[in-house]
């Protein structure tokens, strides 16, 4: 017979026996500092209130309140401020005159995702994004489809979202194309680019509104990821037509527990190359929000081709930005361009020609200048 053992010799490390599993590590997750990041604007307007988007956001956050919520509630002061005529209530409309919005949210946790798009009447599209999210089995409902389910969530439906000021400059611009005649398609294009340009210089409307939109993105001291993006889309656009803002992977992605990315720019460029989605995935595989953001400027400065789209020298002549953050906080807001061919820029102020991305944390809320990818400006 062999020899005998006791049990705590069996058990014993290195006596050559069967191993007994160790108990697992039990690996808990660390603490990270919120964050709200956003486009520029989600630190300049207020609605008549005391704070702005990215202040209501973090203070909400801080307070307990689940992320997502917190990112709207702020983002839906931006909506509603008749001010800021790129988003929401005043909103620069359609090339009928009618203003359409496009929103989308996302829900890293709960994995779960909204959006509308082409959608009238309703001031606040991100909620009805999240009424989307949380009372369908879809992600995505458009124009007449959006309006009758919003209206069947009791959101009040209105007529027209235009302000005075929104209508005014729809007429100025229509005015300048003669729309008492069709004109061939390069001549209309032609004549709608100068009127655009024309408005601009005067001092009508700002370059960045034309593109304008909100993204707003933050993480909560659990980790938990969120992002909203809201818009009334390109100004005076073909009726219908829809950007990236209410897409998936282009205008806003949220990985839960790797990190969010939203845009602001041109959304054809974004929609063609679902750079949030490559950011994201970017994000994944490790790298830093600033480099995962550049990585998908490149896709979009290659993907560049046509001749109207490229400058002189070749590189685009219109600007996309990306606002990103990851699971540990870090965060970073970059640019095609760091400079803009103007100096007004939001709110009506002259804040110089940086391109800017706003921030929240413990440190207070700041607006600091884009990482750019290339020198000059769109225009330059």
């Amino acid at each position: 017979m062999g020899q005998e053992i006791n049990r705590r010799d069996f058990l014993r490390p290195g006596s050559g026996r069967v191993a007994i599993p160790q108990a697992p590590t039990i690996i808990t997750a660390k603490s990270v500092k919120s964050v709200v990041i956003s486009s520029p604007n989600g630190h300049y307007y207020k609605n008549g209130g005391p704070v702005t988007a990215i202040e209501k956001a973090f203070a909400l956050i801080s307070a307990g309140a689940d992320v997502l919520d917190s990112i709207l509630a702020g983002v839906n002061i931006v909506e509603l401020d008749p001010e800021e005529d790129s988003v929401g209530y005043g909103g620069l409309p359609n090339a009928d005159g009618v203003v359409q919005l496009d929103s989308s949210c996302m829900h890293g946790p709960k994995k779960q995702a909204g959006a509308v798009a082409a959608l009238e009447g309703v001031r606040t599209p991100s909620l009805v994004a999240k009424a989307v999210m949380g009372n369908t089995d879809h992600h995505l409902l458009v124009g007449e489809g959006a309006q009758g389910f919003a209206r069947r969530m009791g959101f009040n439906i209105e007529k027209d979202l235009n302000t005075e000021h929104s209508r005014k400059l729809w007429l100025e611009w229509k005015r300048r194309i003669d729309p008492s005649h069709y004109l061939d398609p390069a001549k209309r294009t032609e004549a709608m680019q100068r009127a655009t340009r024309e408005m601009i210089a005067e001092g009508l409307v700002s370059r960045r509104h034309l593109y304008g939109t909100i993204n707003c993105d933050a993480i909560g001291p659990k980790g938990d990821l969120c992002g909203a993006t809201t818009t009334s889309g390109l100004a005076w656009k073909i009726p219908g037509r829809v950007g990236d803002s209410p897409i998936f992977g282009a205008g806003l992605y949220v990985a839960g527990g790797v990190g969010a990315a939203g845009s602001t720019g041109r959304g054809e460029a974004n929609l063609y190359s679902l750079c949030s989605c490559l950011i994201a995935e970017n994000l994944r595989r490790g790298m830093h929000p600033k480099d995962a953001g550049m990585d998908a400027l490149k896709r979009i400065r290659v993907a560049t081709v046509e001749k109207r789209l490229r400058k002189t020298n070749g590189d685009p002549n219109f600007n996309v930005s990306f606002y990103i953050i990851n699971a540990a906080g870090e965060y970073a807001g970059v640019a095609l361009y760091g400079e803009d061919d103007e100096e007004k820029g939001w709110a009506g102020q002259k804040e110089g020609r940086l391109v800017r991305f706003s921030v929240c944390t413990e440190n207070d809320p700041r607006t600091l200048a884009c990482e750019p990818l290339l020198s000059g400006t769109p225009a330059e």
